[in-house]
């Protein structure tokens, strides 16, 4: 089971980046997907999840209004689409797939049994 991250890289402030998380080895349409990111020398941060069922996407406070999850279960894919980028969002991107998380736990990282290999996304200023 293996899940690949991609599409991060070296934006200005402002700009958009759109982030795809491909999983491969077993279906992923039962799973709970989250994007998780991380600084160097800093606890994984959650960003976003979202559940089986494609309910509305639970998102950091941060990124609000910003950003938007979506799935493809037909695909095996989840998306991040980041609009108007901060450097604060200058991180690791990580996607993240668990099939028995419960609702309360969607935002921590060590609930989650599959992980990505990270995604580089810089914001300049």
């Amino acid at each position: 089971v293996q899940l690949q991250a991609c599409g991060g890289g070296l934006v200005q402030a402002g700009a958009s980046l759109r982030l795809s998380c491909a999983a491969s080895g077993r279906s992923f349409s039962r799973a709970t997907l989250a994007w998780f990111r991380q600084n160097q020398g800093q606890e994984r941060e959650f960003v976003a999840a979202i559940r089986p069922t494609n309910s509305n996407p639970i998102y950091e406070d941060s990124v609000k209004g910003r950003f938007t999850m979506s799935r493809d279960n037909a695909k095996n894919a989840v998306y991040l689409q980041m609009d108007s980028l901060k450097p604060d969002d200058t991180a690791l991107y990580y996607c993240a797939a668990d099939f028995r998380i419960i609702l309360s736990s969607v935002r921590q990282a060590d609930q989650y049994d599959y992980w990505g290999q990270g995604t580089q996304v810089t914001v300049s200023s």
